[in-house]
């Protein structure tokens, strides 16, 4: 295989939303195969219903039942599930989350073994796909638990506009203050600063950090969270080299474009980052679980059972989100390379031109 393509997992996410059509029409692309080998973790049947259901032309997916096996010249399925799984479009199915959660395990289990260079994950139902071995409300929590170093991991979103990471993911609304802490909030601008510097060749970055209030409290009038937290732990990053500025009111930094003199925004929960991040790119958005050894992305949207198997869902999130993941792995690449011991380059340098060794 060229030293340039890379192998990529799919995962098939829920069967009766958009999934395997955004799969789909992102891995018919011919000019695919020149940078990537896809594996589709899921169910050759509902691959084939979809292919049919949507008429995607051209497509030939070869059928295997272990990564060993896979072809490196095309795009490739592993048979994840029981081959009589029914699907029911635009429903929530217990058979749904039980195929989605088993085509996870499987790419997981080979990411970890590092048959796998990067994962890209089609859209889940958090409901459905609860069990015994999956008590978390998302991919981002789940990548957490599999392969955490011990700090935590940060969900980033990104497009060619903005990248915007929350300190508090999925959680309720009503948690988000008791949640946050200066340690919390520090921990993720660390991971925030390191990620942009080696995910995404930003060598300086300049980060924008949102308030938790309306009008980030108003030097304390609608709340103290930015005086007691937010503030103390700006400070603390800033002592570590990081450059941040904040915080800011979040209607204000958006409505006024601020966002575009900075590398990073990190807002203090949920829907503060991804609602104006949505608004601005929902079909061309990618979830990025930052801080993790391993490299996962996913479109930004979800099942999407109202518009599932009608052929006018979009696939462009989905396919920055496996380019994106080709990206980040090649960056990481270079950044080993550029923060390598220079002594060693050099004499490993050396050595190819004085040739090998004789004793």
């Amino acid at each position: 295989m060229e030293s340039n393509r890379i192998i990529i997992g799919i995962t098939q996410g829920d069967i009766n939303g958009i999934g395997y059509e955004v799969i789909l029409k992102t891995v018919v692309e011919p000019r695919v195969l020149e940078t990537i080998v896809p594996v589709i973790y899921g169910s050759p049947k509902v691959a084939a219903f979809y292919r049919k259901q949507l008429d995607i032309q051209g497509l030939n997916l070869n059928i295997v039942n272990s990564i060993e096996e896979i072809n490196l010249k095309r795009v490739n399925i592993i048979n994840c599930c029981d081959d009589e799984i029914k699907v029911e479009i635009g429903n929530s199915t217990e058979d749904a989350g039980k195929a989605a959660l088993s085509a996870l395990e499987r790419a997981t289990a080979d990411l970890k073994k590092g048959a796998l260079k990067a994962i890209v994950t089609a859209p889940i139902n958090k409901k459905n796909i609860q069990s015994p071995s999956f008590k978390f409300p998302g991919h981002t929590e789940y990548f957490e638990k599999n392969f955490g170093t011990g700090t935590p991991s940060l969900m980033m979103l990104v497009n060619d506009v903005m990248r915007v990471a929350v300190v508090t993911g999925h959680i309720a609304v009503e948690r988000v203050s008791a949640e946050l802490t200066e340690k919390l909030i520090l921990e993720k601008m660390l991971v925030f600063n390191e990620s942009l510097k080696k995910d995404f060749r930003i060598n300086r970055p300049r980060l924008a950090v949102l308030g938790l209030n309306p009008h980030a409290s108003d030097n304390g009038v609608l709340g103290n969270e930015e005086q007691t937290i937010i503030i103390p732990a700006m400070k603390q990053a800033e002592a570590k080299g990081i450059i941040c500025v904040g915080p800011y009111p979040a209607d204000g930094f958006f409505g006024s474009g601020a966002f575009g003199k900075f590398d990073g925004i990190l807002a203090m929960y949920h829907d503060q980052g991804l609602i104006p991040f949505k608004t601005i790119s929902m079909d061309t958005g990618v979830n990025f679980t930052a801080g993790l050894p391993v490299i996962r992305t996913s479109p930004d949207h979800g099942t999407a059972y109202d518009i599932a198997g009608q052929n006018i869902a979009s696939e462009e999130s989905f396919r920055q989100a496996m380019y994106m993941a080709y990206d980040i792995y090649h960056n990481r690449l270079w950044y080993e390379e550029i923060n390598a011991n220079p002594l060693v380059v050099e004499q490993r340098s050396e050595r190819r031109e004085r040739g090998p060794r004789v004793e």
